[in-house]
């Protein structure tokens, strides 16, 4: 942090105008923006008055340009070829330096620099990787967007997989070239790296728009699973919304994208009750708890003013395990001998509708965020849910937000994970060391071959003729399940190493190098090889 201190201290009485700068995080906060000035204030002549004014206007100006985006956040415009700085503030970085090939989108009314290009990859056998850094034992949101426009001039409508790593995610389906497709999946990072990777194209083929990552703080977003699940986001609404914009950065600090329940699409908040009014005020909010959702969005909301809120909502990866939040706090003036109490009911599930919400109450006080919900609920793919008031309730039910995601089991991954990665760091810039994820899930690297196993092990190597120089790695030894390796037609040097650990393979194919010492004794300890 440097301090900026604006005027002499002389001028004030008692408070000074100081702003702390956070240089990492490029965070502008006012500290105070109150001027006490004292009789001696009063003296000072016009001129260092004006300088004075002058100082501080500039001051405000520097400030206003110097907010940025929040730290760990990571924006990648997939076939951009420049980087540049949104309406939002967010900071974006081309990809050009990845491989696939990128191309231009035109749409109409499409406005966002981000979504006029995108990156493209082959419809092949292989699975195509971005890795981005994190911090361990922290929690990320993470955003996909895809948007076709018809770039190739095709009119194929692509279909293909994404996954984290070795965990499948969902299977991107276009269905609009104008639409743009969003994936959000929240994790516990559990390495140095993420990799997000696009795969199996069954129509058209794989592409995206933009990659975006968002860092948490604290315990937001924890739960007892997230060791063994990610979550994947399937609805975040913000009710009672004052237009069908979005609410996310800088309202939300975390950029998440609370979407308005006035959109108008295909099966989203439909059935809604008679008496349903939109509600909102201008105080400010209590969010410092918990998920802490925005206060823009608490600002709002929905009422039952005939005594229910109803909606029908299809959930995108449902039915399944879920995480499921409502969001509540009380807007509006409620006279002394007046209440507010309701319950949520589930149609089909009587036990979640025992429970009754008295806002004020649970809340401690008026707008307050309190935020019930489930850490683990099963829920279909058409969700039919409302909240209802109570007998003695004199007011109907009020929902300022929601938010659903799907439980989203994470793969073990291929048992040789560290092993390859170590022998793949022997060759940090060849082509064929950039694949990245699994080596064997979803789909295995192109120079792999592995087997069926829950937990898969690499069963062949083939680098042939991939212009490999130095020693033969010594940890192709640790990889014990594998069969088949092919390393002819290189330039690598030195003695054959101790092949002892691959206790089961038939082939070693080491011809056309440039090796030189004897044959290793261990070699006759391997039973099962047939080709040297």
């Amino acid at each position: 942090f440097f301090l900026v201190k604006i005027g002499d201290s002389n001028l004030y009485s008692h408070r000074e105008k100081i702003y702390y700068i956070d240089i990492h995080s490029q965070i502008t906060t006012t500290l105070f923006l109150s001027l006490c000035l004292t009789e001696e204030t009063a003296k000072i002549n016009m001129k260092n008055k004006l300088r004075l004014i002058i100082t501080l206007l500039l001051l405000l100006l520097f400030l206003t340009k110097a907010k940025a985006q929040m730290p760990g956040f990571i924006s990648l415009d997939c076939g951009g070829r420049d980087n540049f700085t949104d309406d939002l503030g967010l900071e974006w970085t081309s990809d050009q330096l990845m491989f696939g090939a990128n191309a231009e989108v035109s749409v109409a009314n499409e406005t966002w620099k981000q979504y006029k290009t995108l990156r493209f990859f082959p419809a092949d056998e292989r699975k195509y990787c971005y890795t981005l850094y994190v911090k361990t034992r922290t929690r990320y949101l993470i955003r996909a967007s895809f948007l076709y426009g018809n770039f190739d001039n095709n009119n194929v409508y692509p279909k293909f997989d994404i996954s984290i790593g070795p965990t499948y995610w969902s299977t991107i389906v276009i269905s609009d070239a104008s639409t743009v497709v969003v994936q959000e999946l929240i994790l516990l990072a559990s390495s140095p790296t993420v990799s997000v990777c696009l795969s199996n194209a069954t129509t058209g083929q794989p592409f995206i728009s933009a990659l975006e990552l968002r860092q948490f703080n604290g315990s937001i977003y924890y739960t007892e699973h997230e060791s063994q699940f990610f979550l994947s986001v399937s609805a975040r609404i913000n009710f009672g919304a004052e237009s069908g914009d979005p609410v996310r950065y800088p309202d939300d600090p975390f950029d998440r994208i609370w979407e308005s329940d006035t959109l108008r699409k295909a099966n989203y908040l439909v059935d809604v009750a008679a008496g349903t009014e939109r509600v909102s005020t201008l105080m400010p909010i209590d969010v410092s708890i918990d998920e802490s959702p925005p206060q823009k969005v608490m600002q709002t909301a929905v009422v039952g003013t005939k005594g229910s809120l109803t909606y029908r909502l299809n959930l995108y990866g449902f039915p399944s395990f879920g995480w499921a939040f409502s969001y509540f706090a009380e807007i509006e003036d409620l006279s002394p001998n007046e209440t507010r109490k309701f319950r949520l009911i589930l149609p089909g599930e009587p036990d979640v509708s025992k429970a009754a919400v008295n806002i004020q109450e649970n809340a401690q006080g008026k707008y307050r965020l309190y935020e019930p919900g489930f850490t683990n609920i099963s829920l279909p793919f058409v969700l039919n849910f409302g909240f209802g008031k109570t007998s003695d309730s004199s007011r109907g039910p009020l929902l300022n937000a929601m938010e659903i995601s799907k439980y989203l089991k994470i793969s073990d991954g291929s048992l040789d994970g560290m092993a390859i990665s170590r022998l793949v760091s022997h060759y940090p810039s060849a082509d064929w060391a950039q694949e990245g994820g699994d080596p064997c899930l979803p789909v295995p690297w192109s120079w792999t071959q592995c087997n069926s196993e829950p937990q898969p092990r690499i069963v062949s190597i083939n680098l042939s003729g991939k212009n490999l120089t130095g020693n033969i790695p010594l940890e192709v030894s640790n990889l014990s399940g594998l069969l088949e390796l092919w390393l002819d037609g290189n330039s690598l040097t030195g003695p054959i190493p101790d092949f002892s650990g691959c206790r089961n393979i038939k082939t070693i194919h080491l011809e056309n190098n440039h090796l030189n010492g004897e044959l290793p004794s261990s070699l006759t300890g391997l039973r099962n090889l047939r080709h040297l």
